[in-house]
């Protein structure tokens, strides 16, 4: 009965649908209760010649597993996400609205599947970033009707700004936010509540939560300050919904591994995946001089942690794109890279963890780079030296030095 359940599990999911969500958390109660045992019953469902729903399921399954595992485990969770343009995939989908997600019941829902028996406490921070289309009061209304309504905190940054004080205190206005600003709030509020680990994800539903323990094994299990879900690592299941990017995606990666060596040297891959957990403690500290209140606000905390020598896991997870509202397509792929690239050259030299070059990179980035309309015309170029680069050559100074690149980029940019 299993092995049929696992084989004819479905090869797609789509995020829109909840007969799909319905679908793979049956299943993964069914490889928690076949009668196997759960650990043989993942391993079958995970092989990677399994279908895509197996495979999410199971690591749903070690996510319920591990919960359950010491159900008397007392922790308080804070969950947040951020809210630009997300007014439709709040709600559900309908005619009307295609790209509907009803992502914020869902995300309860998950949340409530996955702590179900256990004394583990959520609560989820929605935090409006300044959306023009209100997102904020369309999330008060959808959880005021839910059951699971007073588990949602939602709020609003322009509420909270000007600061006097506090994490932010330098960011002027609701305008100059993008993205962290609002998470930055949630992660106030949580931790004035009490939470012991603060999880950030994304407003779509992009992330199962119900994968929470994953996140939470090694962070009880290994002391782990830090744990970041990571899409790169072996187990792990990545639905990339086709490129977005041109040829000269190696050119930009390039310089983003050269310039933050040191988060990649250290194995540190997936910077921007939404499913991280940090320690309270560890993230008062981060938060006390945030460097970035924009999209690059990943690698800045990263590298506070680092700064502060914390223990940083990291773990598989399923991740399906959600990429018809992406912030990334809506507001321009090469300004979100512009902003990236910036701001983590900004949080490098701040930490002061530049090496020579390191330092070399930032410098080529600040003198030649004016700017996303630059990277609009490198995104479609490949310079001879990175034509066969793959993961384990970006960032490496002898497959392309930043003097190397620097003589590039003035040809091609005509300078």
């Amino acid at each position: 009965m299993l092995e049929e359940a696992i084989q004819s599990a479905r090869s797609d999911f789509d995020l829109t649908e909840k007969e799909h969500q319905r679908s793979v958390t049956a299943l993964a109660e069914l490889l928690l209760t076949s009668g196997e045992s759960a650990a043989e019953a993942i391993l079958k469902a995970s092989a990677p010649t399994a279908p895509l729903e197996a495979r999410i399921a199971a690591l749903l399954a070690d996510s319920r597993s591990w919960l359950l595992s010491d159900p008397d485990r007392t922790l308080h969770i804070g969950v947040i996400f951020a809210m630009w343009g997300e007014q439709n995939r709040l709600l559900p989908k309908s005619d009307d609205n295609e790209t509907g997600e009803d992502s914020l019941v869902t995300k309860m829902e998950q949340l409530e599947w996955a702590t179900q028996d256990t004394a583990i406490n959520w609560q989820l921070y929605a935090v409006d970033d300044g959306c023009p289309h209100h997102s904020g009061s369309l999330a008060a209304s959808i959880a005021k009707e839910h059951r699971l309504g007073d588990k949602v905190t939602v709020l609003h940054l322009s509420h909270a700004l000007p600061a006097e004080s506090g994490p932010l205190k330098n960011l002027a206005s609701v305008d100059d936010s993008r993205k962290a600003g609002a998470v930055i709030l949630g992660c106030i509020a949580a931790l004035e509540k009490g939470a012991d680990a603060i999880i950030y994800t994304d407003a779509d539903n992009s992330v199962h939560l119900g994968q929470l323990g994953l996140l939470l094994r090694p962070f009880v299990e290994d002391s782990a300050e830090v744990v970041l879900g990571d899409r790169k690592q072996a187990g792990s299941v990545l639905v990339k919904e086709g490129a977005r990017w041109g040829i000269g995606i190696k050119v930009l990666r390039h310089m983003q591994r050269m310039i933050g060596k040191a988060i990649f040297s250290r194995g540190i891959l997936d910077t921007q995946a939404a499913f991280k957990l940090y320690q309270a403690d560890l993230l008062e500290k981060i938060l006390v001089d945030p460097t970035v209140f924009d999209f690059s606000f990943d690698t800045d905390w990263i590298l506070g942690a680092i700064s502060h020598q914390a223990t940083i896991a990291k773990v598989p997870f399923a991740f399906i794109d959600s990429a018809a509202e992406s912030a990334s397509i809506t507001q321009g792929p090469m300004t979100t890279w512009e902003t990236l690239l910036f701001g983590l050259a900004k949080s490098v030299k701040r930490y002061g963890v530049a090496d020579k070059d390191a330092a070399a990179m930032i410098e080529v980035l600040e003198e030649e780079i004016n700017g996303h309309p630059d990277l609009e015309v490198i995104i479609d170029l490949l310079p001879e030296e990175l034509t066969d680069a793959g993961e384990s050559d970006f960032g490496d100074p002898q497959v392309m030095s930043p003097e190397a690149l620097q003589t590039w980029l003035r040809d091609v940019l005509g300078k």
